[in-house]
């Protein structure tokens, strides 16, 4: 059985590591013909469509966990961009990164893959726009940020390298432990018992894996190999994506840090935001 389990875990673990440094390069590389300038001008234009779909691009090609988020949200702030517009990119950046999307479409399916992308983009709009409506703005602290500076570079063949070797430091990690725990489910865990206890029929199970995943700090590179294992030990598509939703959208540290630069009710309103986001999205899911 432990025999079973290792070659389980070499098995994922080769997969997304070839993955991993393929993808990483090549979006390292795309980095420096990416026009951030523009990117910017938009963000901070008066088309308010137009600046929320420059943020969910601007997040889509920032890959950041939720915590690393959290500079460039103060950077926006200091930059005087509209309010809804740095809630999108909150929202979004931490559950749209390209590399993992790649990984997630090579593990779960690129039909699960879109229909995720497409919902967190949505409610990342969404939501961005409802708490500027409901006047949220005022609830910004005045943070001065120091230290940090947007540096946009000319990738080429060594620095896209770098980059991808710093990406292994930071992340890779995450993906061995996602592998060895996504080895350890397939060989220990019986089949019949995660598809009776968390199969299709428990609905109840989607806000649970909802409130569950956001005090957690599970980066989505590590929720995706135990994704697939769940997946296909029989449990619902529902709560694994409600649990991969909110436990990438608002993590314990990233509350923490988020109280540093919002007062309590925003920072109570960005939780609340990531559970209905991952619970409805769940259910949405639920019924695919």
């Amino acid at each position: 059985m432990w025999l079973d389990t290792f070659k389980s875990f070499l098995s994922i673990a080769l997969e997304l590591t070839v993955l991993f440094i393929v993808i990483s390069f090549f979006i390292s590389l795309l980095q420096g013909y990416i026009p951030y300038e523009k990117i910017e001008k938009k963000l901070a234009g008066k088309n308010k469509l137009i600046a929320a779909f420059a943020a969910i691009v601007f997040a889509f090609i920032t890959p950041f966990c939720s915590c690393s988020t959290i500079p460039v949200v103060v950077n926006m702030l200091k930059k005087k961009m509209p309010f809804g517009i740095v809630m999108i990119f909150l929202f979004a950046s931490p559950v749209l990164d390209p590399m993992i999307l790649t990984i997630m479409g090579v593990a779960l399916g690129w039909k699960v893959t879109a229909i995720y992308t497409i919902l967190t983009a949505v409610f990342s709009i969404v939501i961005g726009f409802i708490l500027e409506k409901l006047g949220f703005e005022k609830l910004v602290k005045n943070v001065v940020m120091t230290g940090y500076e947007e540096k946009h570079q000319k990738f080429n063949v060594r620095l896209a390298l770098k980059e991808t070797l710093a990406l292994m430091k930071s992340v890779y990690p995450y993906l061995i432990i996602g592998a060895a725990i996504g080895a350890v489910i397939h060989g220990l865990v019986p089949t019949e018992w995660i598809s009776s206890v968390f199969g299709r029929d428990h609905w109840w199970l989607i806000p649970i894996a909802a409130i569950i995943g956001i005090p957690l700090y599970i980066r989505l590179s590590s929720m995706i190999p135990i994704s697939q294992i769940l997946i296909a030990k029989g449990m619902a598509l529902g709560p694994v994506m409600a649990l991969i939703i909110s436990s990438a959208g608002a993590s314990l540290p990233e509350v923490i840090l988020l109280k540093s630069i919002f007062k309590k009710q925003l920072v109570v309103t960005f939780v609340l935001s990531v559970f209905v986001m991952s619970t409805i999205s769940g259910f949405i899911f639920y019924l695919v």
